[in-house]
């Protein structure tokens, strides 16, 4: 599952071997009216037609793929550069929660390509708004007013333990100092599933099945 307002783009440089993996990008579909994370996260899991799958998810995509396995069997869930609880957010996040910010963001902005690069991949990624271009393919506004809500406000306080946490240890959006319980990718910012694409085709296959 890609990150916040991604689309399945973002894996195209992540390579499993395809006599032994089968890999089934999903892409966010637009939010119903007053749709939770969960009934949102039980809607996507009936895309899923295989038993027990490994749910990988970057960003939010890492969010909601927790939240997706509260609904069906899963043999792994693997996130990357994302967060395990609301307990790893940084204070900006949590102030935006205590003092309802979230709500004064004017979401009409984030349509602008260069502002929803640097809301959602950081402020160095702005430097390479090009590249990005057709990353970010989801760009509704409904969409967007949803998601950053649905990040401030979840309520995980309890981690999963079984969750794989790989994070980079140069992450702007989710800093590693608030981080625990990860593997550290040296030099990975919030967008290391693009630039430590190597790292990943080497480690995650070894993840996936030890």
């Amino acid at each position: 599952m890609p990150g916040l307002a991604a689309s399945k783009a973002i894996f195209e440089r992540i390579e499993l071997q395809e006599e032994i993996f089968e890999t089934i990008l999903l892409e966010w579909e637009i939010p119903l009216d007053k749709e939770s994370l969960a009934e949102y996260a039980k809607r996507i899991t009936i895309k899923i037609k295989h038993e027990n799958p490994v749910l990988i998810g970057v960003s939010f995509g890492g969010i909601l793929v927790q939240e997706m396995a509260k609904f069906i069997a899963v043999r792994k869930v693997i996130i990357i550069s994302s967060v395990k609880s609301n307990l790893e957010f940084p204070r900006r996040i949590k102030i935006a929660k205590a003092t309802q910010a979230y709500k004064l963001i004017p979401m009409n902005l984030l349509l602008s390509l260069e502002n929803l690069v640097k809301f959602t991949f950081g402020e160095k990624a702005n430097k390479k708004i090009d590249l990005y271009r057709k990353y970010l393919s989801i760009r509704d506004i409904r969409y967007l007013q949803w998601a950053v809500e649905k990040v401030v406000l979840w309520d995980r306080t309890e981690p999963d333990k079984n969750v794989i946490h790989i994070h980079g240890d140069a992450d702007e959006v989710f800093p590693i100092r608030y981080i625990t319980d990860c593997i550290v990718v040296k030099g990975g910012t919030h967008i290391m599933i693009l630039t430590k694409y190597r790292w990943l085709n080497e480690n995650l296959p070894k993840l996936i099945l030890e």
